[in-house]
């Protein structure tokens, strides 16, 4: 059986908070990497950590959004840091993804579709007229088109982007219980894994309290 693989969210910019939220993560039991959001890359000693990081699986979360030439001179900025993944909007468009994509090198390049912060509501304050399913398979055949490595979208969606995206795909807004903060598109571990997620991306529910009690919780959870 494969290992179910996680991705630590570190969102912190507090340095040894994010060296405790490694040394406690470190499973035999699971595959472990690490995502570090916009909080964490554009703080003052971000860089520095993440340059310095050895024999961990790292994720850039920039969520590049912006025209064809910008989004391939910010990866190439930070293509020293060697990020094994780096994400980018879909919604940037097909030139820009393929621009991207041709630049990213070794990192995998992981297409955002739609936050799981949003809902049918809160697109249509924004001018969207489709609902965010709909939205979101449009998105996955624009990430196969530029031949991405992978796509970030809710756990609800996995079955729909898998009829058209066959690569990994990458599931943010995992809870464990009823408590979904500021996300509105959420499920279980064990759902979404069923749902056919490949990686889980998990942040306050195992890095808030007790690191290594809420790891085992999750890990018991997905039994």
């Amino acid at each position: 059986m494969k290992k179910i693989k996680i991705f630590v969210a570190c969102d912190s910019v507090n340095i040894n908070k994010v060296k405790n939220i490694i040394k406690k993560t470190k499973n035999s039991k699971l595959k472990i990497g690490y995502k570090f959001g916009l909080e964490f890359l554009n703080s003052k000693k971000g860089r520095s950590f993440i340059s310095n990081l050895k024999n961990v699986i790292t994720f850039g979360d920039y969520k590049l959004a912006d025209i064809p030439n910008t989004c391939v001179s910010a990866i190439k900025s930070v293509s020293d840091l060697k990020f094994n993944y780096i994400t980018i909007h879909i919604s940037s468009g097909l030139k820009a993804l393929k621009a991207a994509k041709k630049v990213s090198g070794k990192s995998k390049l992981i297409g955002v579709t739609i936050l799981t912060s949003h809902d049918n509501q809160s697109l249509k304050e924004i001018g969207y007229n489709k609902k965010v399913q709909q939205i979101v398979l449009q998105q996955a055949k624009l990430a196969h088109k530029a031949k991405l490595d992978g796509i970030v979208c809710s756990p609800k969606e996995v079955n729909i982007v898998r009829k058209v995206f066959k690569k990994e795909i990458i599931t943010p807004g995992i809870r464990l219980d009823s408590i979904v903060d500021d996300q509105k598109r959420t499920l279980t571990p064990k759902q979404a894994y069923k749902n056919g997620s490949d990686w889980l991306v998990i942040g306050r529910p195992i890095t808030k309290g007790n690191i290594k009690n809420n790891l085992q919780n999750l890990i018991n959870h997905l039994k």
